[in-house]
C-alpha cells in the first residue's frame, strides 16, 4: 500500500519547490527561444480517469490530501508557480511524461486529468491547460504550470501570478481558442491578497488571534465574519499585500511564533 501510495505522487514536481516560485535548484527554462504563440491550448476533451493518478487519499511531507472525486464546479484563486527543464519528460502523477512546452499543470487534490481555464489575474492573460500531475507541495501555492502555460500568461520573470481557476467541462464554456494566442481579459487584473491566519465559531478566540499578529506585523489585520450554513464563521486577514515574496515571508514570520498555516486568500474584486 505504501508502494502504490507513492507511486501516485509526481517525480516531476516533488521536488520542485522554493519559496519564490516553483523552481529547486538546477530547474529553469530551456536554453533555445521557445515561441509559444505557436503552441496551442489544451482541447478540453471526455478523457479515462487516471489509472494511477487518483488515489482517494495520499500523503506527501506528513500531509494527507483526499483527491476530489469530480471536477465539476471548481474555480479557485491564488497564487500559481511553474516547473521546468528538469523534471522534463519525467513520470508525473498520470503516467505521462512531463513536457514543458505542452500545456500542462500540476495540482494537489483535482482529478487526473482535469481541464482548467487559467487567468493570470495581474495581466488579464487567459490559457486552457491539462491537469496532469500532483503539486506543488509547498505553502500558498494553488497550480504548478508547464513552461509553455507560465510563458503565455507572461509569469516567467516574477516566477509566481495571482490566478483564476475554472475548471471546463468538455464542449462547454471554452472561451479560449485551442488554436489561437493566449487571450487578455479586461477588467481582471488584480494584485491583491490576504493571509487568513486563522477562522474561528468563536469571535473572542478571532479577537484574541488578531491582537496577538498585530503585535507581529505593520500589515493592517482585520476580522471579518461570514455565513457558513447556519454558523457565523469569523476570520482573521492580514493585508492587502501586492507581492507573493511578501506573503511568504510573513507565512513564515507567523509560523515561528506558533500561528500555523496561514493560507493566501486572494478576494473578488
Amino acid at each position: 500500500m505504501k508502494l502504490k501510495r507513492i507511486r501516485v505522487l509526481s517525480l516531476a514536481t516533488l521536488s520542485a519547490f522554493v519559496l519564490n516560485g516553483c523552481m529547486s535548484t538546477g530547474d529553469g527554462p530551456p536554453s533555445y527561444q521557445v515561441d509559444v504563440s505557436s503552441i496551442p491550448n489544451a482541447v478540453p476533451r471526455v478523457l479515462p480517469r487516471s489509472k494511477y493518478g487518483n488515489p482517494k487519499t495520499y500523503e506527501v511531507y506528513g500531509k494527507t490530501y483526499h483527491v476530489m472525486h469530480s471536477a465539476k464546479g471548481f474555480e479557485a484563486r491564488g497564487i500559481a508557480s511553474w516547473y521546468g527543464t528538469k523534471f522534463h519528460e519525467r513520470r508525473t502523477s498520470s503516467g505521462e511524461p512531463y513536457d514543458m512546452l505542452a500545456m500542462t499543470a500540476a495540482h494537489k487534490t483535482l482529478p487526473l486529468p482535469t481541464f482548467l481555464r487559467v487567468t493570470n489575474l495581474q495581466n488579464g492573460r487567459q490559457i486552457i491547460v491539462k491537469v496532469n500531475d500532483r503539486g506543488p507541495f509547498v505553502e500558498n501555492r494553488l497550480i504548478d504550470l508547464s513552461y509553455a502555460a507560465a510563458k503565455k500568461l507572461d509569469m516567467l520573470k516574477k516566477g509566481t501570478a495571482l490566478v483564476y481557476l475554472q475548471a471546463i467541462t468538455p464542449g462547454k464554456h471554452s472561451s479560449v481558442s485551442p488554436r489561437h494566442a493566449p487571450g487578455v481579459i479586461s477588467n481582471l487584473n488584480s494584485s491583491v491578497m490576504y493571509l487568513q491566519v486563522g477562522a474561528f465559531r468563536d469571535q473572542q478566540a478571532a479577537i484574541t488571534l488578531a491582537e496577538k499578529c498585530r503585535h507581529l506585523t505593520q500589515y493592517p489585520v482585520k476580522e471579518n465574519a461570514i455565513h457558513v450554513g447556519a454558523h457565523l464563521l469569523y476570520r482573521v486577514w492580514v493585508g492587502p499585500i501586492h507581492e507573493v515574496d511578501v506573503a511568504d515571508y510573513l507565512t513564515r514570520h507567523f509560523e515561528t511564533h506558533g500561528i500555523s498555516e496561514p493560507r493566501v486568500i486572494v478576494p473578488k474584486k
